[in-house]
């Protein structure tokens, strides 16, 4: 078969693209042994999850989820050696996936990772079945928190303590903040992942920690660790700022982690630059939506940097960054649909078909240079099934290709 088809520019005229075809990097002889794969970095995958598209429901007002595909996706990722961050914002939270499908989601996840001997799970704590315009006060914040913490932990799970709309509404100081994040972490079972997230992914965040000042809001983030570094396990910041992610992590507490969630320079920050007073604070660990995007060359990469291989690891990451920030261009929030259309184009689920109705979010040429970036990174593990996909979503635009 020729892999070949034509793909619209931006000028609206069509060129013929050929695929280079190249798959993903091969599996280490460990893992197609079926061992674990083992890293000197901590990686969560954030995972999305995969629509029923025959369901009876108005996809934007209710969460239809084929329980099957999604967890099936999920134990790829744990092949694969990653963790998973459960019910994050790569999952539509906030943006389709309601809270009480999340909680759902939470314990099929769990379930699942019981099978898999080291499978890493942590899980997205919100106060996202509040509506933010209802709530007055930073104490329906606090109980919004410990509903969901509640019902997590019951669960056995590890908690992502994320940021909070309704918080950012009601907060009139940082001092709110100090008080809702002391409250919250005092209560914690187990050392919890903070969660930063900027505007750019989240426009209801604007302003997170009592200040638009970025410099003034990291001081803010980084006392309330301090004060709390025993209920700590790290806090994952999603600025798209590298210089800034890289100051908060040499200025964190000994034994508190730097999750890595700029998946514009997640190469770079991983790998590291080994300087900090302690060792976890030379380079990130990582917490990224691109992970569940790029899995195999993430997990080839890690797998390399393991074994002191710096130079073959940036070989396989860097390619998937120019991926990576096409799918999380402006606007960012919309970057679930690029990470899903991956999904689709690999053949992890039958369908394009997402949440919300979120398939609609990107343009056609959006997809057109994602796939050609895709082939790029050698990120298309069945390029045929890819090119026949990418072929009748042209189709469905009145391409015919």
């Amino acid at each position: 078969m020729s892999l070949s088809l034509q793909l619209p520019s931006a000028g609206g005229d069509l060129f013929q693209y050929t695929l280079r075809g190249t798959a993903p990097t091969a599996a280490s002889p460990s893992r197609a042994a079926g061992q674990r794969v083992k890293f000197n970095r901590i990686a969560y995958s954030a995972a999305h999850v995969v629509a029923d598209p025959r369901a009876a429901a108005d996809p934007w007002l209710q969460c239809a989820i084929d329980w099957d595909a999604t967890i099936a996706y999920r134990r790829h990722l744990w092949s694969l050696g990653l963790g998973v961050a459960e019910a994050m914002d790569t999952a539509q939270r906030g943006m389709g996936l309601d809270w009480p499908t999340s909680l759902d989601l939470i314990d099929r996840s769990l379930a699942a990772a019981r099978d898999i001997p080291g499978a890493l799970v942590a899980s997205g704590c919100g106060t996202d079945h509040l509506a933010p315009e209802s709530v007055t006060s930073v104490d329906q914040v606090i109980a919004a928190y410990e509903k969901q913490m509640g019902a997590i932990e019951k669960l056995g799970g590890k908690l992502i303590v994320m940021a909070s709309r309704a918080l950012a509404r009601v907060a009139r100081s940082p001092a709110d903040y100090e008080h809702v994040y002391d409250r919250i972490l005092r209560q914690a079972r187990q050392p919890v992942i903070l969660h930063w997230l900027g505007d750019m992914f989240d426009p209801a965040l604007a302003g997170y920690w009592g200040t638009s000042d970025a410099d003034a809001a990291m001081d803010t983030a980084l006392g309330i660790i301090a004060a709390n570094a025993d209920k700590v396990d790290g806090i994952k910041i999603s600025l798209l700022d590298k210089d800034k992610e890289i100051a908060m992590r040499r200025r964190l507490p000994p034994g508190v982690r730097m999750y890595t969630g700029d998946d514009f320079n997640y190469a770079e920050l991983i790998a590291g630059d080994g300087l900090g007073s302690e060792p976890t604070h030379g380079h990130s660990d990582a917490l990224l939506g691109i992970f569940d995007a790029i899995a195999p060359a993430a997990s080839a990469a890690l797998a390399e940097l393991a074994q002191g291989n710096v130079e073959e690891f940036h070989a396989i990451l860097g390619p998937t960054v120019p991926l990576s920030r096409h799918i999380f261009a402006a606007p960012t929030r919309f970057y679930k649909t690029g990470v899903v259309f991956m999904a689709w184009l690999n053949g992890h689920q039958s369908h394009f078909t997402m949440v919300g109705g979120q398939q609609s979010a990107r343009s056609l040429l959006h997809f057109a240079e994602l796939f050609r970036l895709a082939d790029a990174a050698n990120l298309l593990e069945q390029p045929e099934l890819a090119m026949l996909r990418m072929k009748n979503l042209l189709s469905v635009y009145g391409v015919d290709s």
